[in-house]
C-alpha cells in the first residue's frame, strides 16, 4: 500500500499516537482522551427538560421554569459544567488549544440528539472584537462537525452581536441579564426557518442565550432550541 493510499487515521496514530489530554496515557477509541479519563465525564442524565439545569431528582422541569419559562422551547446540554470537561473547555476556549477543541467536539458528536431536530442550527456570535483576539469562535468550531454529523444546515451570520459586553465568566445572573441586553440583532434581510437551535459552548444562567433568543423570536421564529455541549450547574444543585 502506498504512503499516500494509507486512511488518515492510520498515518495520524503512526506519526502522532492518541494521547490523552488530561493525564497522558494513551488515547483510545479514536480520540485523544483515555477510557479512565472519558469515564469521569459528568454527563447531564438527569435534568430539566426546559433548559437542562442539572437537577439531583428526575422533574420534568425545575423550579426557576416553574416560576417563569426561559424564552426558548427547549434545551440540550449532554453533559455537565464539571471535571474534567471544565478543565479541556478551558484549555480550548481560553488557551487556544485546538486539541481540546477536537476532542470536545467529537464528545458531542457521540452524543444521542434530540428527537426533534430543528432546521437550522446558528451560533451565539463574537464581537468582532474578541473574534480578533482569540482568533476564532468556539461555539462555531464546535458547531460545523456536529451541524455535518446531524445533517443540518448552520449559519454564523443571522445574528449579530452589535457591541461588545463584558465577559460573563465573573459576573452573578442579573449581572449577566444586563451585560447581553440589546447586544443582539438579526441581520437585516435575513430568513429563518419556523424552527431553529441556537448553540454555544457552555450554558451558565442562559442569560446570552434567552437574549438570543428573543430576538429571534420578534424575527418571527416559531420554535427555539438551545444547545450547549455543557451545562453549568446551580450552587444549589452542586
Amino acid at each position: 500500500m502506498g504512503f499516500l493510499a494509507i486512511p488518515w487515521r492510520r498515518f495520524r496514530r503512526f506519526v502522532l499516537p492518541l494521547r490523552c489530554l488530561l493525564c497522558n496515557a494513551s488515547g483510545e477509541h479514536d480520540i485523544d482522551l483515555c477510557s479512565a479519563c472519558a469515564a469521569e465525564l459528568p454527563r447531564n442524565s438527569s435534568c430539566c427538560a426546559r433548559c437542562a439545569l442539572p437537577l439531583a431528582v428526575p422533574a420534568a422541569l425545575c423550579g426557576e421554569c416553574l416560576r417563569s419559562q426561559p424564552p426558548w422551547d427547549a434545551a440540550w446540554a449532554p453533559f455537565r459544567y464539571g471535571w474534567p470537561l471544565d478543565r479541556l473547555e478551558s484549555r480550548y476556549k481560553f488557551s487556544s488549544d485546538l486539541a481540546a477543541g477536537r476532542v470536545l467536539s467529537t464528545l458531542w458528536q457521540r452524543e444521542r440528539p434530540p428527537l426533534n431536530l430543528p432546521q437550522l442550527l446558528l451560533t451565539v456570535p463574537l464581537h468582532r472584537s474578541r473574534l480578533r483576539r482569540r482568533g476564532y469562535n468556539q461555539a462555531l468550531e464546535l458547531a460545523r462537525p456536529l451541524a455535518r454529523s446531524l445533517g443540518l444546515p448552520l449559519r454564523h451570520d443571522a445574528l449579530l452581536r452589535r457591541r461588545s459586553t463584558t465577559a460573563q465568566t465573573e459576573l452573578d445572573a442579573i449581572a449577566r441579564r444586563r451585560n447581553v441586553h440589546g447586544a443582539f440583532v438579526l441581520r437585516e434581510g435575513v430568513a429563518l426557518p419556523a424552527h431553529v437551535a441556537i448553540l454555544d459552548d457552555v450554558m451558565t444562567t442562559g442569560a446570552t442565550l434567552a437574549e438570543c433568543a428573543r430576538v429571534l423570536r420578534r424575527g418571527g421564529v416559531q420554535r427555539i432550541d438551545v444547545w450547549a455541549l455543557a451545562r453549568a450547574p446551580s450552587r444549589r444543585n452542586e
